[in-house]
């Protein structure tokens, strides 16, 4: 079974904002969804660091030192763009004016529990930033991840094991094996790769899984 891979992932959630609304990608693997929105749809950008309305460079664009998102990458801005300061840009975020944020995690729980800040007790460098102030501020609150770690264990839990960023928040994910909605204490499969049955999910997902109607099929091309 071939999985989906992160720009496949990418495409997937750009193609699913809907249009006209405020975003927070996440570092990491959300980032890769802003090479991928179609600028005719208008959702906006926002980044912790101070700007509201913002795009990749293009390949023949000269980087302005200035201009960087929180993921530390050279940016330009998108007409009618803004610039704030950090404390603006957080009450933003706290104040329920982002629609959607898309975060990376290390666990989801089903009822919607999202860890992605530290490994543990372990963790060389845990790292905050501004994932709670997003988690508990974002209207709502999408994933994009791998369903199993490198040892093979379920990342989609019944019960969290690392330290939370918050509790009930996550509602879609966006795995390499499929789309699911948390609703309910359950994982609902909206979209499966292809080669995957609903009645094998449970060798990726240590949780209750429940069919609402039949989930459509991805192809994978990794």
């Amino acid at each position: 079974m071939k999985k989906l891979s992160r720009t496949q992932l990418a495409a997937l959630v750009a193609g699913d904002l809907p249009a006209g609304s405020v975003v927070n990608l996440g570092i990491g693997m959300p980032t890769l969804v802003t090479d991928r929105l179609d600028p005719a749809r208008g959702v906006q950008l926002h980044s912790e660091n101070g700007i509201l309305g913002m795009r990749l460079l293009q390949d023949h664009e000269t980087a302005d030192g200035d201009l960087i998102n929180a993921s530390k990458q050279s940016i330009a801005l998108t007409e009618g763009a803004a610039i704030f300061d950090h404390v603006y840009s957080f009450s933003i975020m706290r104040g329920g004016h982002i629609d959607i944020t898309v975060l990376g995690a290390f666990e989801v729980s089903c009822h919607g529990d999202l860890a992605n800040w530290s490994l543990g007790a372990d963790d060389p460098m845990p790292s905050v930033g501004g994932a709670m102030d997003l988690a508990v501020g974002a209207r709502n609150v999408w994933v994009m991840m791998e369903a199993l770690t490198r040892d093979g264990s379920p990342r989609l839990r019944s019960r969290c094991t690392l330290p939370l960023t918050g509790a009930g928040m996550v509602g879609r994910i966006y795995a390499d094996i499929g789309i699911f909605d948390v609703r309910d204490a359950a994982f609902v499969p909206v979209a499966l790769v292809d080669g995957l049955p609903p009645s094998e999910l449970g060798r990726w997902i240590d949780a209750p899984v429940r069919l609402e109607g039949e989930p459509r099929i991805l192809q994978a091309t990794s």
